[in-house]
């Protein structure tokens, strides 16, 4: 039931939609129903005043009412579906907090980053430099912008009373705008199976006024460090975690994540692709991407023991001993 009571309005919407939904759906159920039992009883054996007619095949009205009820049905939920998968795109920027309570102009999102682990949630604010575990704190009547990925399974940030289902997948960022109009806590969890400690992986949310997120902030800022021994320390198998809180992030963690490169030392996905796309380049005419600065792996035509792959070498820093390139 707490579907059915959210506390934000992405998941109100979500929520009047499957209401009308359902209601539309029991315009026909709720008379064929009625009908099946008035047609048994009216055609009953022991009733006298029944008809019988054996040569009748047809009728142009109860084809007309047979045919048409379904199709109205259909084009009106054709026309919410259609309407309501852009009006509630995740990728979508909000318009408005509540019906009625357009977003104030200059109004920026609060930045989240949420990450999917074995059996934990990550939650990483970029903006305040702090990170939690297991718990999601979001102030009320704030648009929230989340970014989305999972550590190495695939999993569902699903939060209910905030916002629909949006998958956490590896390698992969998703994205959703949210926001919470009430204070109170709630839960949120992941709808994909992954294994053992899915049971448990569990979030509190937490919607909180102005003042209450500030001091909840300040509280966190006394935690510890996630860096990325912490973070790797944290990315083992675990169940039943508690909620645990970190004072300061490692710089660009969560793009590491996404990248599988987190771990010192190995190239990021982002660098290895750049460097396959780079592969049919002419020897000697490898350059890095524009943009990349120096001391990022470059990559060269061909790997000479595996021809149809891209080897990564590090780029020189111009003015440095070619022997610091390796």
């Amino acid at each position: 039931m707490v579907v059915m009571n959210p506390t934000g309005d992405i998941a109100v919407q979500q929520r009047n939609l499957i209401l009308f939904s359902t209601g539309v759906m029991l315009l026909i159920i709720v008379p064929v129903m009625a009908l099946t039992i008035w047609f048994a009883w009216k055609y009953r054996r022991s009733n006298p005043n029944k008809t019988y007619d054996p040569n009748f095949d047809h009728s142009t009205t109860l084809e007309l009412i047979i045919w048409t009820c379904p199709l109205l049905i259909i084009i009106a939920l054709s026309a919410v579906t259609w309407t309501s998968t852009h009006l509630l795109d995740p990728f979508r920027p909000l318009e408005r907090i509540a019906p009625g309570k357009p977003v104030p102009v200059g109004t920026k999102p609060l930045e989240v980053q949420a990450v999917g682990m074995d059996w934990k949630w990550l939650f990483i604010y970029p903006e305040l430099g702090i990170a939690t575990v297991n718990e999601l704190a979001l102030p009320v009547d704030q648009p929230v912008h989340f970014s989305i990925t999972s550590t190495d399974q695939f999993n569902t940030f699903y939060a209910p009373t905030l916002a629909g289902m949006i998958y956490a997948m590896p390698t992969m960022k998703s994205e959703l705008h949210a926001v919470l109009n009430k204070a109170g806590d709630s839960w949120g969890y992941s709808g994909n199976y992954t294994g053992r400690g899915y049971s448990d992986m569990r979030f509190k949310l937490r919607g909180v006024d102005k003042a209450e997120f500030d001091a909840w902030v300040a509280g966190v800022k006394a935690g510890g460090n996630l860096d990325t021994a912490a973070y790797l320390e944290l990315a083992k198998p675990s169940e039943k975690v508690p909620v645990m809180r970190f004072s300061t992030v490692a710089p660009g963690l969560f793009d590491r994540i996404v990248n599988q490169c987190a771990e010192p030392g190995k190239p990021c996905m982002v660098d290895v692709m750049r460097g396959d796309m780079m592969r049919g380049a002419k020897p000697g005419h490898a350059r890095p991407a524009e943009g990349q600065p120096p001391g990022q792996p470059q990559a060269q035509p061909t790997d000479k023991h595996h021809p149809g792959m891209s080897a990564l070498t590090p780029i020189r820093t111009p003015g440095a001993p070619r022997a610091a390139q390796a």
